[in-house]
């Protein structure tokens, strides 16, 4: 039987009766914080952090599997807004309408979502393209790789090596697709009428190759032609990031999906911030590298930096998904953003939290004159409201 351990974004570590081989694997993965507990033998203390979602462990020697659920504290439906928000430029997303059901859990809530955008994009039937194709034939079709001729049949007339454009159904696209639905049937937690839709799904996809696990996800480009294909695409890819394992080292099987909330939280509060700030003669860079030593030793990333008209910054805002403890927030932020501003030559910075006792609160360094904003946003909240929280924001660093 497969021993199930539930726990919750940030909360309290729970002890778990654990094998010491299961426990020391689970440990190493880093999934959750997890560690011998040194008063009770044969159990282990296993708590989560801002990774969310389920994830099965097979151990060798171990005949039962270990299933790992990390349950998200914002409600499903308002982190789909923050992951759809951040991964969908066209802003098919940006309504909050991202369809989750019933289901109040992540994976069954994702299964569901993916299974219904493929299955918009298929209802016209598969995109068709042209792919370049090389391959040794009897006859010749297309172009000849002369290099390869050479190099691989030593002057022989017989078979050659050409290059053609073939059209076909396996496409970057289709790939994608195919490659998420067959990631999703191996997913721990699937409802039996999600895997029945989505079974149907990869027989619509049969003749479409499966990407690689380990290789770069194919390439797709938006167009007039792939349109239908829009809102399906961003999930998809979603499912195929690095951050969801598929197995281990030492014959170790790994099966699962997660969300790094901190990421998601960061691409929602970047994405957000520069749809504000469209429109008001400035650029904004994600992520944009800067310098704080003369040297240019010392490599800093912010998260967003706002630029004027002439090219100089003007803003910096770094999200962090913490909320407010009792003693306030992380000193060290405040270090970090100080760095940021100095380095930039800026009077001002932000920084965005998930949540917090007031809105807003403003510090002043001492001998500086460098002001440190503080904002909270409430992801408990609808969407509009906690854009027009974004909002408030944008408007404080264009005031700056």
């Amino acid at each position: 039987m497969t021993t199930v351990i539930e726990l919750v974004e940030h909360a309290p570590a729970v002890g778990v009766a654990l094998p010491d081989g299961v426990g020391r694997a689970l440990a190493a993965l880093r999934i959750v914080d997890a560690a011998p507990d040194p008063y009770s033998p044969g159990h282990w203390s296993v708590r989560a952090g801002s990774t969310v979602g389920a994830v099965t462990l097979t151990v060798p020697g171990h005949d039962a599997p270990l299933t790992v659920r990390i349950v998200p504290k914002v409600p499903v439906a308002r982190l789909f807004f923050l992951l759809g928000y951040g991964l969908d430029p066209t802003g098919a997303w940006r309504d909050g309408e991202v369809e989750v059901a019933e289901h109040r859990d992540l994976l069954p809530a994702l299964a569901h979502a993916v299974e219904r955008q493929v299955d918009r994009a298929l209802r016209q039937g598969l995109l068709q393209g042209y792919r370049v194709t090389e391959e040794t034939s009897p006859v010749v079709r297309g172009r000849i790789r002369e290099a390869e001729q050479i190099r691989r049949r030593f002057g022989a007339a017989l078979p050659v090596e050409v290059a053609y454009d073939d059209f076909t159904t396996d496409i970057a696209e289709n790939r994608i697709l195919r490659g998420a639905v067959e990631r999703l049937l191996r997913l721990p937690g699937v409802p039996r009428e999600v895997r029945r839709r989505l079974l149907h799904q990869r027989a619509r996809l049969a003749d479409v190759t499966v990407p690689v696990r380990g290789r770069p996800l194919p390439e797709w480009r938006p167009s007039r032609l792939n349109a239908r294909y829009h809102h399906a695409l961003p999930l998809a890819r979603a499912v195929l990031q690095d951050a969801s394992p598929e197995h281990g080292l030492g014959g170790l099987r790994v099966d699962g999906f997660l969300f790094d909330m901190n990421r998601l939280f960061e691409d929602f509060v970047t994405v957000a911030l520069r749809d504000a700030l469209r429109g008001s003669g400035h650029t904004a860079r994600l992520q944009d590298g800067h310098h704080l030593d003369e040297a240019a030793a010392v490599r800093m990333r912010p998260d967003f930096v706002l630029y004027g008209p002439d090219g100089i910054p003007c803003a910096v805002a770094d999200a962090k998904y913490k909320a407010e403890q009792r003693g306030g927030y992380p000193e060290t932020d405040l270090y970090q953003m100080l760095a940021y501003c100095t380095a930039l030559g800026l009077g001002a910075g932000h920084l965005v939290y998930a949540r917090g006792n007031a809105s807003h609160a403003v510090h002043r360094v001492r001998h500086a004159g460098i002001l440190i904003h503080q904002h909270a946003l409430d992801l408990d909240q609808e969407p509009a409201g906690l854009l027009a929280d974004v909002e408030e924001v944008a408007r404080h660093m264009r005031n700056a």
